[in-house]
């Protein structure tokens, strides 16, 4: 077996100090514009004696701003004093994409959330997810990973599991999903989790929830809303500070994704036409979307159709759309959601 070599990063603070530090991951780059340079990712670590660790991650994605904003906030805002263990804040982990406002990075187009376990010899995005898979997460107990919908996606508000074949860690983290406290709580399948952080952490066996706070490249004070309060009801309930978690005023929603199935892809390029809006219910075979031919006029549109019923908790947000892309993603509403 090939031993890898440490991760090239290192951390300006101390994970073991007590107290609030501020600093950087620093990933050495060499560049036209800086021959000896670094990506410097920040950091923030709030310590107080003995407890749980929690890792809070934003900028996975860097055009999806609930996370980022909500944790930049929260790093200048939370003492030591308010918490029981250990809180690390990372509020932007693809810098390089963050700093661009796309989801990947300009530096080699990587796509963090599809990087995942990682390599110490790679390009800078495989870099940063290898620090994250051998640092960071062994040394978290819960991890909280906020997205939205970034430039091509809006999407109901939600805490998401996944389906685990270990039960116990599964139904811990569908109760964080839960505790979160967005108007929606999920059990979210993915096309493709091979590569996910998600995936990362839960094959370390963390206790591991994700979101979608919103989309469309920008975000709305009740988006930041939800995520701020998400952020505190997450830390509540897993025992890192004091308080009661708080649900949304009219209730919470839940819904479940089975199968590919949910998902609504494009096999037409054109201008696309939704039907339906975020949050309508939709039956199997409604015709949901039509997509239209902008190369020639006189000509009608290619309908497309639900596949099973539920209600509509995505949508691609622009309306020019290619072959392959996801128009529409259908979830199940469910009475409970249980491992």
């Amino acid at each position: 077996m090939t031993t890898m070599r440490p991760s090239p990063i290192s951390a300006t603070v101390d994970f073991d100090a007590d107290g609030v530090q501020h600093g950087f991951l620093k990933l050495p780059i060499s560049t036209d514009e800086s021959a000896w340079g670094a990506v410097m990712i920040p950091v923030t670590v709030v310590k107080n004696g003995e407890g749980p660790t929690a890792l809070l991650t934003g900028g996975n994605h860097g055009d999806e701003y609930e996370g980022i904003t909500s944790l930049l906030k929260l790093s200048s805002t939370l003492k030591a004093e308010d918490v029981t263990g250990r809180v690390i804040i990372v509020p932007c982990m693809n810098t390089p994409a963050v700093i661009a406002g796309k989801r990947t990075s300009p530096m080699d187009k990587g796509n963090l959330n599809r990087s995942f376990p990682g390599d110490p010899n790679g390009s800078v995005t495989p870099q940063i997810a290898d620090y994250f898979t051998r640092v960071l997460v062994p040394m978290s107990d819960v991890v909280l990973d906020l997205h939205s919908g970034g430039r091509t996606l809006d999407i109901l508000p939600f805490g998401a599991s996944h389906v685990l074949d270990n039960k116990e860690q599964q139904q811990a983290a569908l109760e964080g999903a839960k505790a979160f406290g967005a108007p929606y709580a999920m059990v979210m399948f993915e096309l493709d989790a091979e590569k996910l952080f998600d995936t990362a952490c839960e094959r370390q066996s963390k206790v591991f929830v994700a979101t979608e706070l919103g989309g469309g490249g920008t975000s709305t004070p009740q988006s930041i809303a939800i995520a701020e309060r998400g952020v505190r009801n997450f830390l509540i309930h897993y025992g890192l500070i004091a308080g009661k978690v708080e649900m949304p005023t009219g209730g919470q929603l839940y819904l479940d994704m089975p199968d590919a199935s949910c998902y609504v892809q494009s096999q037409h390029s054109g201008v696309l036409e939704l039907l339906v809006a975020l949050g309508d219910e939709v039956k199997k075979g409604q015709t949901i979307a039509y997509v239209y031919d902008m190369t020639r006029s006189g000509t009608d549109p290619v309908a497309y159709k639900a596949e099973r019923d539920g209600i509509l908790m995505a949508r691609r947000a622009p309306s020019l759309i290619n072959m392959g892309d996801t128009l529409a993603v259908i979830a199940d509403v469910v009475e409970r959601l249980e491992a």
